[in-house]
């Protein structure tokens, strides 16, 4: 008999959280489920749920190494009741605890579903703990957010920098600035191609046992299981993370926003899930970042750009999900309609860039920012697609999706739905960014350099009906008067038959037609 259970949820996979840090491991049991609640509130990618129920089972072996007493519940036990509030109600009467420790779980859905007291009995006492695994305190983001006008991560960003002594020399910023964004815009050719790419790791029994049974229960998810490659406890990451520094971290900054065909991960750690589950702390993840500056083994543009996601975007956009508060994936402040075009989910498209990277999500579980942001999020963003259906998109389809992080991301700044809480203006293109920026546009079916005919990219015609459709809202925006000054400077005949190609692009979509 035990007095207390602790649970720990599949995101929660690090020894330190603070539910076990108030938990005695002599007296305690410790409770993990693998629930289909969870494993299908969105279409989750295979590879994700593989990921997430490996990683599980041997952060539960970990925990009973190390002395804990786990009651782990498999997807496929004849007594799962499949949710968690379930097996918590279920472990509990078993063994007749009369309280639960829990770090608080981070997003709304799910603590909605564990806030009901009365759900685990009246004899029951619910005991919940901040999640001090964040570098920043959801009271400490409040705080810095009240009475400004705009919330913008840059200005978080310093104030991360100054709390934990990253990059500072004394109170001014290593490299005499604090962003160096700028060098970090290069795009990638000839020998930057194909570099060593992510550590990958070979299915060990554990993953074997979990792959066959996400084959045999997912059979119809979107996304390929195999091959599977992902590290799946905390020495695998660590193994990661280290591999990234000596391998790729010198040229992060230089690439990171190039995209290239036949090479998906170029310099990028495909750290997010590890970090994002609980197997790498975020802090010591930018320590060990810092190291390799101090060490002389990065460039400081490599070193501040990296550093810049976690310290700063990373703890912003969990601080914006919280502030905002549950209603946020709900938001759709231009009124944007259209059902998620087929391709998303791997129907045939002749856009080459569109083909490659929902190809490389399919295959992969993963695609690098600027694919999400510059190619599928902003084709969404142009097409009008509602936001409610790419959020789901996005959340369901790569590994290190978890709605703290990813609504932001998507609501916030790939649809503007959010009206501007995130991004001062939308992030939309033409055609020509992505040409820059990546290889793509070589070899495919339209000419980026077309504005308008049968040949002319959807990108550029999608752009400017974009702008003109919400002109009334945009034409002040600073950072978007010059694009409405290219566009009245314009021939009418031309502006005319701009508009009327991209309305039957649309119309195509509507349709279901290839595009």
């Amino acid at each position: 008999m035990v007095s207390r259970v602790v649970l720990v949820l599949g995101d929660q996979l690090s020894p330190d959280l603070s539910a076990l840090a108030q938990a005695d491991r002599d007296t305690d049991l410790v409770v993990m489920a693998e629930v289909r609640q969870e494993a299908t509130y969105a279409p989750h990618h295979p590879k994700k749920i593989a990921f997430l129920f490996a990683a599980m089972r041997k952060f539960a072996a970990q925990l009973q190494e190390r002395g804990w007493q786990v009651a782990y519940t498999r997807l496929d036990d004849p007594d799962n009741t499949h949710s968690i509030a379930g097996e918590l109600v279920r472990r509990a009467a078993a063994h007749g605890a009369t309280e639960v420790l829990m770090t608080e779980c981070g997003e709304w859905r799910l603590r909605a579903a564990l806030a009901d007291a009365d759900s685990y009995g009246s004899h029951m006492k619910v005991i919940r703990f901040s999640d001090t695994r964040f570098i920043a305190s959801q009271a400490e983001f409040d705080a810095w957010a009240e009475g400004r006008k705009q919330l913008r991560m840059e200005y978080f960003y310093r104030e991360m920098r100054r709390k934990t002594g990253l990059l500072m020399d004394g109170d001014k910023p290593v490299g005499g600035q604090w962003n160096f964004d700028h060098d970090n815009r290069k795009p990638a050719k000839g020998k930057d191609l194909f570099a060593s790419g992510p550590l990958r790791f070979d299915p060990d029994e554990t993953v074997e046992e979990v792959l066959a049974l996400v084959e045999r229960e997912f059979p119809s998810n979107f996304g390929a299981l195999r091959p599977f490659w992902f590290a799946t406890d905390a020495a695998q990451a660590q193994a990661s993370l280290d591999h990234f520094i000596a391998q790729r971290l010198e040229t992060f900054g230089d690439y990171q926003d190039a995209m290239l065909r036949d090479d998906g991960f170029l310099s990028h750690a495909v750290l997010g899930l590890y970090i994002n589950a609980g197997l790498l702390d975020p802090l010591k993840v930018c320590q060990a970042i810092e190291n390799a500056y101090e060490n002389g083994d990065a460039p400081i543009n490599a070193v501040e750009g990296f550093i810049r996601q976690i310290l700063g975007w990373r703890e912003f956009v969990r601080g914006i999900y919280f502030h905002e508060g549950p209603d946020y994936t709900l938001r759709n402040a231009l009124n944007h309609q259209r059902k998620l075009p087929q391709m998303y989910w791997g129907g045939e498209t002749r856009m080459a860039c569109m083909q490659a990277a929902i190809d490389q999500t399919r295959d992969e579980a993963y695609a690098h920012h600027i694919q999400r942001l510059m190619v599928t999020g902003n084709f969404a963003l142009l097409a009008g697609v509602a936001p409610a259906e790419i959020h789901e998109w996005y959340l369901a389809v790569y590994a290190d999706a978890f709605e703290w992080v990813e609504a932001p991301n998507v609501i916030g700044m790939s649809q503007f739905a959010d009206g501007g809480v995130v991004g001062s203006k939308p992030y939309v293109s033409s055609g020509a960014y992505i040409n820059r920026m990546s290889d793509y546009c070589k070899g495919c079916h339209y000419s980026v350099s077309a504005k308008t005919g049968e040949k002319a990219c959807p990108f550029n015609l999608l752009y400017w009906h974009f702008l003109i459709r919400h002109r009334d809202r945009f034409e002040g925006n600073p950072r978007m008067a010059q694009m409405y000054r290219t566009w009245d400077r314009m021939d009418e005949t031309r502006r005319d038959t701009v508009l009327s190609e991209a309305q039957q692009t649309l119309k195509d979509l509507s349709e279901n037609k290839i595009i």
